[in-house]
């Protein structure tokens, strides 16, 4: 935004100089990005956020210089022409949602030509470039007031007069940039008795512009929803100066005064004279109501700093709010503040409390602990977290914080954890109204979008061997009508690449499924939990036979495996990825196992491995149980080892390395003895499970 330093001084009394007022301007949130000279004048380039659109204009920024400086505004309504003879068949507005005021003036016997030097100037330096006298006197006053207008031709216009309704489909207009555009009826039209003449809030229409036969002129100074201008500005792909503010807010109530400075001119510089004129105002502005219970105790609360009630009330009055003593609910001794009709983004009191504080200085904030009660203190669950988490960064992963905002397009990617959403409803997921980032709209629903992401991050940049976690809330629509949306804290990990040990450049052997498997259960151990259960089920975002639903105590909580074809084409990974993602919440809800300590043994165990062949049906987990099932006393341990399908062996078969350890307490065990139970195991694995040794 391009802000002329002189502009402002005929404004505002200035006695700053430039690069001074720029500091000043910078340190209220008006950040100065650069200055240049244009002629004797000085052009401030300001970066503003999209919640300030009141300081798109030359008043809008004066207001602020006036806060800092303490001067009054030198602004003023101008010439009443309001008393003119109104024609209330002018304008008509069918559609007052989107159109919630319209003003229109007719001034004849105008006289197109050039502009004055002094006119000329004031918009080059802003980076407008002339037109005509009336088409400049209508963008000087949408720079000096932030008001977009627009001037039509009052004899192109069938019937001379203006309806404002939506378009209907199929419609078209050619634009004041000679383009043809199809318009549909979420567009706002201003039209004639019979067509559109302009895009309300976005373009005029060529054929009612202003030329050097125009005479007669109708000047049209209005609101329009702010939403809808948005929308219809991105469907047709044309942003303008006018859509710009309109689409971020511009004041309702100031349109008699931009009406009246732009006719003034008009009549000063094109010797007009200004007629009938009719103001449709269907939709009142009602100002918002803040209430403060005690505006020096939040600004104390909220920044730390030490600012006088009258201070504070001075700073606001300033900045256009109006202070009532009292709320109007009864025994309460509140303040209400009604925020000014050009401030769209002050609604709650921390608004108030951040004016305030900018004008101040955000520099006199000092560093501060906030104090609490219970914010910033361990939860019960926080120990057991901690745990977890150096659990597995002893094993090597780094820890990920994605954003919790994501596309739809994520939608239905992942299988999700259970009981999660409500399958009865139409809309399951929540979705953000007003977006951080550009697209990322659904608040997010798993954390696996989020680590892939980083992942494909790591791979663009050539780091190929990955090991990421991530414990963070998930989100879904509540069934019960105006809930909030339920949450849920869930735990996702990601394996790819290769195992590397430090100070070691060649890989030692690629990550597989077992090995998400068992960073999984060492974090689940960590938190003092009884074992995990995996067993084999199809998952929509996971490969099929590599994929698992994780179970504890007989209750599903997540899933395992290797990450489909298909998304990891989508993500353009061309190494495979191993995700699993489980109910933290849920794991955290449940019951601790008590710790047990056993003295370290003294007999030393015989450890035998031995090979099965089996059905592709049978799992290690179900041969594990068949031989704990059978309850022998000197067997303490029966752990996988490895798994073989290929050739030698039978395409529905394969073969399940299994490894049995013998240890007695009271004595060294002999083989003689160890050889009968493990045969005696055997036998009755391939009798139950058809297993049969390998070798």
């Amino acid at each position: 935004m391009n802000i002329s330093y002189n502009w402002l001084k005929d404004l505002v009394e200035i006695d700053l100089s430039p690069q001074e007022l720029a500091t000043k301007l910078t340190n209220v949130g008006l950040a100065v990005e650069g200055i240049h000279e244009a002629g004797d004048d000085y052009v401030f380039d300001i970066d503003l956020t999209s919640n300030r659109s009141d300081c798109l204009s030359h008043l809008g920024v004066s207001r602020e210089v006036a806060a800092i400086t303490n001067y009054e505004l030198q602004i003023t309504n101008y010439e009443d022409l309001k008393s003119k003879i109104e024609n209330q068949r002018l304008v008509s507005i069918q559609d007052s949602d989107l159109c919630n005021r319209f003003t229109a003036r007719i001034i004849k016997n105008v006289k197109i030509g050039e502009s004055p030097d002094w006119l000329k100037q004031r918009l080059e330096a802003v980076g407008e470039r002339s037109i005509n006298n009336v088409a400049d006197i209508t963008n000087f006053v949408m720079h000096e007031l932030g008001q977009p207008m627009h001037s039509f031709d009052l004899n192109k216009l069938k019937e001379n007069r203006i309806v404002v309704r939506r378009a209907r489909n199929g419609e078209t207009i050619r634009t004041l940039d000679e383009s043809e555009r199809k318009l549909d009826e979420t567009m706002l039209a201003i039209c004639d008795a019979e067509k559109p003449v302009a895009v309300g809030g976005v373009m005029g229409g060529f054929e009612s512009g202003i030329t050097n036969e125009t005479t007669d002129v109708l000047l049209e100074v209005a609101y329009f929803d702010r939403a809808n201008i948005r929308q219809t500005s991105r469907n047709l792909k044309l942003s303008t100066e006018a859509s710009h503010r309109f689409e971020r807010g511009v004041d309702i109530e100031n349109l008699i005064r931009a009406s009246n400075r732009a006719t003034e001119l008009i009549c000063d510089l094109a010797g007009g004279a200004a007629e009938n004129f009719v103001d449709v105002y269907p939709t009142k502005f009602q100002p918002n109501e803040i209430e403060s219970n005690d505006i020096q105790a939040a600004v104390k609360r909220l920044t730390g700093l030490d600012v006088a009630e009258i201070e504070i009330l001075k700073i606001l009055k300033a900045l256009g709010f109006e202070v009532k003593d009292k709320s109007p609910i009864a025994n309460r001794q509140s303040q209400i503040f009604l925020s000014p009709s050009w401030r769209h983004d002050v609604a709650i009191e921390e608004d108030l409390v951040e004016e305030v504080a900018r004008i101040v200085g955000y520099d006199k904030i000092a560093e501060e602990l906030p104090t609490a009660t219970s914010a910033g203190e361990y939860q019960p669950t926080e120990p057991r977290k901690k745990s977890l988490r150096n659990t597995l960064a002893a094993l090597g992963f780094d820890e990920a914080i994605s954003y919790s905002f994501i596309d739809t397009r994520n939608d239905g990617k992942f299988g999700l954890i259970p009981k999660l959403v409500a399958e009865n409803l139409d809309e399951k997921f929540v979705t953000l109204e007003d977006s951080i980032i550009e697209g990322a709209t659904r608040m997010r629903p798993s954390l696996l979008s989020g680590l892939l992401d980083a992942v494909r991050s790591n791979l663009n940049h050539r780091k190929r061997d990955l090991k990421l976690f991530e414990i963070g809330k998930v989100f879904s629509a509540s069934e019960k009508e105006n809930d909030l949306p339920n949450e849920r804290e869930l735990f996702a990990l990601v394996l790819t690449g290769n195992e590397t040990l430090q100070n070691k450049t060649m890989p030692l052997r690629e990550f597989d499924f077992y090995d998400a498997k068992g960073a999984m259960e060492a974090a689940v151990s960590s938190l003092n939990l009884s074992s995990l259960v995996f067993e084999p089920k199809n998952v929509s975002h996971l490969r099929r036979g590599q994929s698992a639903e994780i179970s504890l105590n007989g209750k599903a909580v997540g899933t395992i495996g290797q990450l489909s074809d298909e998304i990891a084409s989508v993500y353009k990974f061309r190494q495979p990825v191993f995700v699993a993602e489980v109910d933290l919440q849920t794991l955290l809800e449940s019951k601790e196992q008590t710790v047990v300590y056993r003295p370290l043994p003294v007999y030393p165990s015989i450890v035998r491995d031995v090979s099965l062949l089996v059905k592709r049906s049978v799992s290690f987990a179900e041969i594990k149980n068949a031989i704990v099932e059978q309850n022998f006393e000197l067997l303490r341990s029966v752990e996988f080892v490895d798994v073989y399908e290929g050739k030698g062996v039978a395409s529905d078969e394969r073969s399940i390395t299994i490894r049995l350890e013998y240890r007695s307490n009271e004595r060294t065990l002999l083989d003689e003895e160890v050889d009968a139970i493990h045969a005696e195991i055997l036998q009755n694995i391939e009798t139950n499970l058809g297993a049969k040794q390998r070798f």
